[in-house]
């Protein structure tokens, strides 16, 4: 790993933090994740449009979309092949989400049952999902409710009837149950869906594209309410609701002079232990003669901590190599989803540790601190003393740090919005957005989410088009890896909103952002968490669909995922399709090899659910579409 030098290659990022470490990187003769993506080229044409079929051992088949064949050896053609493609895409994101969310809520049971060091944080969370579950609470404590939560949740994975997900007919509004239903959507067990789904795809068993496509509309509600929905509130509920909280992001929050330590993933029972034991063995850090203990965050992880504990943003997915380039990171650890295998090569030109902490995420050259909630303070100071030994055998010749930062606010959670909102109204907190929306001063709303993706300049296509969007007075939210991205220029500020948001949007921002004591307006783009925190953008988009009295589908908003690469961002996107909304991919997903898949992605679905998915990777684009997607459902509702 050390001694291949692959070169420079240019149009890889405008982050000129990164840009320095790619050089660094190209130097020191470390290969990088876009020199492994030059490598690839010519990546396999059958393999974009979703042509290739591995599902049976008679193959792998392919199918021209320019001649022959046009059937695998099963007789499967392409619109079959790319339908069952997407399904199994969908069900590896579903998966991702409700397994990092099952694992919450084993936490949940444990610190409930006092056998986990988590004291449980969100007791005001504890109250709302209790409710909206139907359980009663009072005369009882907070634990004992939680005990109930986590129970309730459990019997959603152990459920063996036909009967829809608790957790779902809990969450949405009637009149999306009763959309569901005639489709014959509405998922029961999430383990189970998931299972049928992938026996559904498997060799000899369905072969209607269209009733796969109605399957992935079901896998995208079981990612959204047995992942999304269930994880966001049991990690509100043990790790507490976030709140406004001010930091940095990019590569300069790494210290010179301290021990660095960076989470990456998505577990938040494993990154707050980390910065909790971090704060508390900072004096030993001293005694080893560094100037303390610096935490930073990577991916999801980067956001929990961040939106909880003020801890800065170090980079999104396509920055994780370089961060360890620096040559002063002590140690990353890591848990679950969007960590490369590479990094422990290139941990090991330097210094720098990689700790492991689940079964399932292992590397053969990392350590592994098995983390469970039960020993989680033991495991964690284990780590941590690792990272301050480790400080030691930092060469200083070898470090650079780039000097770019920016500040952020993170923590915008729905409680914490509609606190802010209630500066101005206390009685009504929706009424002033939605006044707003009504009289155009804010014209819609947009969530950006998603990843990076090395086939894309690493975050243009997301700044280019929330810059469009902002000017045009569209409010946007941003969760994952995008969030990320546009914490490192600036959106994510109140200098941001300054910069690029119109006089309209801006002026609301202030009105709301001096109420509510900041002595300045909000951000331009508001940072709602981690990828499975998009829940909070459906339930926003629940709660001023509620307000107004119509539809989520009627809503003059959007969704985008800009540079999107995981399975868990076309989950993720599907489920906002079957909401209702519009959802703009910024790359082209591999359906376009079946004309019957395209079409009902692209336009059919959309009678369907009221949402569809737009496809277009020029960002100006993009957000002309979206822009006229908002004043089209504007219109529409008289406004």
């Amino acid at each position: 790993m050390c001694d291949i030098h692959q070169g420079a290659h240019s149009h890889q990022t405008i982050d000129p933090a990164a840009a320095e470490m790619i050089e660094k990187a190209n130097r020191e003769n470390i290969e990088t994740v876009w020199d492994r993506y030059e490598q690839q080229k010519p990546q396999c044409g059958f393999g974009d449009l979703g042509l290739c079929c591995r599902n049976c051992l008679q193959g792998p088949c392919r199918v021209n979309p320019f001649g022959e064949p046009k059937e695998g050896i099963c007789g499967a053609d392409a619109d079959l092949i790319v339908a069952r493609n997407l399904l199994r895409t969908i069900v590896g994101g579903a998966a991702s989400h409700v397994d990092h969310t099952f694992m919450a809520v084993q936490c949940l049971k444990e610190a409930s049952e006092g056998k986990a060091p988590y004291p449980l944080k969100g007791t005001a969370k504890i109250k709302s999902v209790a409710a909206k579950l139907g359980i009663p609470t009072q005369g009882k404590t907070d634990t004992v409710i939680a005990q109930e939560i986590a129970r309730a949740a459990l019997a959603d994975f152990g459920s063996s009837t036909d009967d829809p997900m608790n957790w779902l007919k809990a969450t949405v509004s009637p009149n999306l149950m009763e959309t569901w239903g005639k489709l014959g959507i509405l998922p029961k067990n999430p383990d189970r869906e998931i299972r049928t789904a992938m026996h559904q795809t498997s060799m000899g068993v369905d072969g209607s594209p269209i009733n796969l496509l109605l399957s992935s509309l079901k896998m995208g509600l079981v990612d959204g309410y047995a992942g999304l929905q269930m994880g966001t509130d049991v990690q509100d509920i043990i790790f507490g609701i976030p709140e406004p909280v001010k930091s940095e992001a990019n590569l300069g929050v790494l210290s010179h002079d301290k021990v660095n330590i960076v989470v990456h993933g998505h577990m938040p029972e494993v990154s707050e232990k980390i910065v909790e034991w971090a704060r508390k063995l900072d004096g030993e850090a001293i005694k080893a003669g560094a100037a303390g203990i610096n935490i930073a965050g990577i991916c999801c992880s980067g956001n929990e901590v961040l939106m909880r504990q003020g801890v800065p943003l170090a980079g999104n997915y396509l920055s994780q190599e370089l961060a360890i380039i620096t040559g002063a990171v002590e140690l990353m650890v890591v848990d679950v989803q969007c960590f490369m295998p590479s990094i422990t090569k290139v941990a090991a030109c330097y210094h720098t540790k990689v700790v492991t902490t689940t079964p399932i995420g292992q590397l053969p050259e990392a350590e592994y601190i098995p983390f469970t909630p039960e020993n989680a303070d033991i495991k964690a100071q284990e780590a941590v003393r690792m990272a301050i030994a480790a400080y030691a055998k930092r060469d200083p010749s070898r470090v650079q740090i780039p000097t770019q930062k920016s500040e952020v606010w993170g923590g915008f959670s729905v409680e914490s919005i509609v606190g802010a909102l209630a500066k101005v109204d206390a009685a009504n907190p929706l009424k002033p957005l939605v006044d707003n929306i009504i009289a155009g001063n804010v014209l819609g709303a947009v969530g950006v989410v998603g990843c990076n993706n090395v086939k894309i300049v690493q975050d243009q296509q997301t700044v280019e088009m929330v810059k469009d969007l902002l000017a045009n007075n569209v409010l946007v939210v941003a969760t994952g890896c995008t969030a990320h991205a546009l914490a490192k220029y600036g959106f994510l500020s109140p200098a941001g909103a300054k910069k690029y948001c119109g006089e309209k949007l801006l002026a609301v921002l202030t009105a709301v952002g001096e109420a509510a004591g900041l002595g300045g307006p909000l951000p331009g783009v508001l940072h709602m968490g981690s990828c499975v925190d998009n829940a909070r953008i459906g339930d926003l988009l629940g709660a001023l669909a509620g307000y107004l009295g119509v539809a989520i589908k009627d809503l003059p908003v959007a969704a985008s995922a800009p540079e999107l690469q995981h399975e868990k961002a076309v989950s993720i996107g599907t489920w906002a399709v079957a909401l209702g909304v519009l959802t703009h991919v910024g790359l082209v997903p591999p359906v376009l090899g079946s004309p019957i898949v395209t079409k009902v992605l692209t336009a059919d679905v959309e009678g369907l659910t009221g949402g569809k998915f737009l496809v277009e990777t020029d960002p100006h684009l993009a957000a002309e579409g979206m822009l006229n997607h908002i004043r089209a459902k504007r219109k529409a509702l008289g406004i």
